[in-house]
């Protein structure tokens, strides 16, 4: 008896606590930078704390609706129609939850059945994989090669089958930093067209890119009944602990979405709801450069600290992380030089092995975050190039 009552569902068995929380946890033992969750060091803008307090001491207080407050749903119609020109259903197609992992999860269990299978790009963001098996889903991973992390019409056609129900897209990706151009959008576009498979994108780094643009999936001819939009405020407005998530799905898919969503979490802490939309409607243009400015000098410096310290990289195209080879300094397995650059070095990075199906395949990588304060990343690089001249 007791046996039985200590068995956990099958389904747990194929997948691993967070490498990327696991790593914070380390980074605290040690008192080391940590460099490897991908959250900010520096204050929100004003404005929108100034919103969340206001709406907390008005008594918005209380369940919003369940797939997000009237003020945040208009918001978001506006910013895709001005961004993207996308017109968006305001009652039917979009659903708010608690942070995009909530919406990668509720999306997934929602259209998405037993048996079936999902196409996801490797490196990928760690999420992605377990989300498909809890549908009892098959995820089927398709490698982009180093350097370039380029992604080919053939490699999709390669995997697709009978059983390929979605593709899932993160753009600009994490770990890798690629912005995916308009003619590799077009190529998983034209084989979703083709063969009748779902797009599901994740975009919650859509307003952090150095080179080329973000062009949402949805957007493409033929795209917008089939593609499920992700995307969220907490890296947008530096607010990663409020977790607010977004989706933008057609209408017969948000049905379902909206029904899981309510049943996984009811919906998105109401005041933040609102704080967020005060961003979308009041922070102006130039937040958004200004960001992308101080996030390139970040990682400008970030970037220097790797190379002279003896890793292989390159500046990312979006998002702010750097996908960073090791090899030139150690011919240990990811993991076991994550945690000893962490505990000797005083810097925590994420075991580039985790964004890999099979982790030998990210055996010599590491992924560092620069969404730090500038002194905290001169900080690490110090820490960096004191472990690298130890040997």
């Amino acid at each position: 008896m007791t046996h039985r009552l200590q068995r956990t569902a099958r389904r747990t068995h194929s997948f691993t606590e967070s490498v990327i929380r696991e790593m914070t946890r380390v980074a605290r033992e040690h008192d080391a930078v940590n460099l490897a969750q991908g959250f900010p060091d520096f204050a929100a803008p004003e404005l929108l704390k100034e919103a969340a307090c206001a709406a907390i001491r008005s008594d918005v207080n209380q369940y919003a609706i369940t797939w997000g407050s009237p003020s945040l749903r208009h918001a978001l119609a506006r910013k895709y129609r001005e961004h993207y020109g996308m017109e968006v259903d305001t009652e039917r197609e979009i659903t708010v939850t608690c942070g995009g992992t909530e919406a990668m999860a509720s999306v997934m269990l929602a259209v998405v059945d037993p048996g079936e299978e999902v196409i996801v790009f490797e490196p990928f963001y760690e999420n992605y994989g377990p989300d498909a098996i809890l549908c009892e889903a098959k995820p089927v991973f398709v490698t982009l090669e180093a350097p370039d992390y380029r992604l080919e019409k053939a490699m999709l056609e390669a995997v697709v089958t009978s059983r390929t129900r979605a593709i899932v897209i993160n753009t600009p990706n994490n770990p890798t930093g690629r912005v995916f151009t308009r003619e590799e959008l077009q190529a998983i576009a034209d084989v979703c067209i083709e063969h009748d498979i779902l797009a599901i994108t994740d975009e919650i780094y859509e307003h952090i890119y150095y080179e080329g643009e973000h062009i949402p999936l949805a957007t493409f001819p033929g795209m917008r009944d089939r593609t499920i939009t992700i995307s969220g405020l907490s890296k947008t407005f530096s607010v990663t602990g409020w977790r607010i998530g977004t989706i933008i799905a057609p209408p017969t898919l948000t049905n379902a979405i909206r029904k899981v969503h309510d049943f996984l979490t009811v919906g998105a802490p109401a005041p933040l709801q609102e704080a967020c939309a005060v961003g979308l409607n009041e922070l102006p243009a130039s937040y958004y450069e200004d960001m992308v400015t101080q996030y390139r000098e970040r990682g400008g410096i970030l970037v220097a600290a790797l190379q002279e310290a003896g890793f292989a990289c390159r500046f990312p195209q979006g998002a702010y992380y750097v996908l960073a080879d090791f090899s030139a300094l150690s011919d240990e397995d990811s993991m076991t030089f994550g945690k000893r650059l962490t505990r000797e070095g005083g810097v925590a990075p994420v075991p580039g092995g985790s964004f890999f199906s099979v982790p030998e395949r990210g055996h010599s990588l590491a992924r560092f975050v620069f969404c730090k304060r500038i002194e905290t990343l001169h900080e690490a690089g110090e820490r960096l190039r004191a472990f690298a001249a130890k040997g």
